[in-house]
């Protein structure tokens, strides 16, 4: 579809075509979602060994019963699996429970109230002056309602093919030391896919060297093993990179099993320095004895062999590359040789992330919302809902069955077709 040297009449003989194409789907009653990055039915099934698994075993390999209380870090073997998913040592790893993204907010939670290091006196609100947040965009819906619960300001930064635009936020922290932080989804980043670059992770590992004091980097590594290749692209280790500028301190990571096992029950992790674990174990103590340390267990037995987690996450791949081609194949289709829009190609992770001309997305949204197919939000992947460009929509193909995916991308490009058709007529002369 190029537009680019389609006559006025040319145009309006295309929009009525597509408009007419478009009232035939309302008839049909679809009720389609592409919104949230959720595993399938069939992909939770994979860990349905998961239950009647302990079969009465609630003793650890160390001897803990996992039905008592304690165990506020979680259990070793599943500290020694968390670090596996983030190239870790495991005495520097946390276990918690279902959700990576409690263990965020508690992070930033802490750090804005009680000090990074469990001293009021350092804590965020306690500076003099707005506390802000690097964001690259576009990013983690999540991530943002975070700060903006907080009151803490975000600032845009671009997302570039190898990660967040380095020259920017280097130049931005250097001048302001209210920046505490940045979110950063290093691979498969959602939405774009995008997996950072060597050079990127070792800057930002340098940023705490060259930030105001108490800055940190929240390293949110959810897709870690969630290829869609088996010669997947590498990330390289922040860890290693924050030892050689010794900033340790100012990196925080977390990985969870929600996208691995069951999303309504799985583990998470928070890995951090030695200073980092001490003052989050003393202040999470205030809220909990303890996780769930009987799903610990159950998962630790789950994952026992050797090469359990790669077998069980080529499982996933085979359930989730064909929705991915289905989508990718029919924007290729479509919009191959044209030039207004664009979309990525990820070898990993949950999304597609598609842009189209300025003004576009809230359009493209509100047309497939009316005849049946809900869309994430437009703006939703930038901070405060506001995309300023109102061109960013992110795609989510996982969970639907392969056929509501084929019917959701027919809809979904056929919304788009007509916008930018209208928007051409609008812009040509008769």
């Amino acid at each position: 579809m190029q537009l680019d040297q389609v006559t006025y009449d040319q145009l309006a003989e295309l929009e009525q075509s597509l408009t007419a194409d478009y009232n035939a789907v309302k008839p049909q009653g679809l009720s389609l979602d592409l919104t949230r990055g959720k595993p399938s039915e069939e992909q939770v099934a994979l860990s349905d060994a998961l239950d009647g698994i302990l079969q009465g075993n609630y003793l650890t390999e160390e001897s803990i019963d996992c039905r008592n209380y304690g165990g506020i870090d979680g259990i070793a073997a599943m500290k020694h699996f968390g670090a596996q998913l983030l190239e870790v040592d495991p005495a520097n790893v946390l276990v918690g429970g279902n959700s990576s993204l409690t263990l965020m907010h508690q992070a930033v939670l802490y750090a804005h109230l009680l000090g990074v290091d469990n001293n009021k006196a350092n804590a965020w609100r306690e500076e003099e002056g707005q506390i802000k947040f690097l964001c690259p965009v576009p990013g983690y819906d999540r991530h943002f309602s975070i700060c903006e619960q907080l009151d803490i300001e975000m600032i845009n930064v671009a997302m570039t093919a190898t990660g967040p635009d380095m020259d920017q936020v280097e130049a931005l922290v250097k001048a302001d030391p209210l920046i505490k932080g940045i979110w950063c989804v290093p691979k498969y980043a959602n939405p774009t896919g995008i997996v950072y670059s060597d050079d990127t992770v070792e800057r930002i590992a340098a940023l705490g060297s060259i930030a105001g004091k108490n800055f940190r980097v929240m390293w949110d590594n959810a897709y870690a093993v969630h290829d869609l290749t088996t010669t997947p692209q590498t990330l390289a280790s922040i860890t290693k990179y924050s030892q050689t500028y010794g900033t340790e301190d100012n990196i925080i990571q977390f990985a969870s099993t929600s996208k691995i096992t069951y999303a309504g029950s799985g583990i998470a992790f928070l890995s951090a320095s030695a200073n980092n674990l001490t003052a989050f174990k003393t202040q999470l103590g205030i809220s909990t004895i303890g996780p769930d340390k009987v799903n610990q267990q159950r998962h630790a037995l789950f994952f026992k062999e050797a090469g359990a987690l790669t077998a069980h996450m080529r499982k996933h791949q085979a359930l989730t590359r064909p929705k991915f081609d289905i989508v990718l194949n029919a924007l290729e289709a479509a919009f191959g040789n044209c030039d207004d829009i664009r979309w990525t190609r990820p070898a990993g992770g949950y999304f597609i992330s598609v842009d189209l001309l300025p003004g576009l997305a809230q359009q493209v949204v509100s047309l497939a919302g009316a005849v049946g197919v809900k869309l994430t939000p437009a703006g939703a992947t930038f901070p405060y809902g506001n995309d300023p460009n109102d061109s960013n929509i992110r795609l989510a193909p996982t969970y639907p069955p392969i056929a509501e995916i084929e019917r959701a991308i027919h809809v979904f490009i056929l919304c788009v077709k007509l916008a930018l058709v209208q928007k051409k007529l609008g812009e040509s002369p008769p």
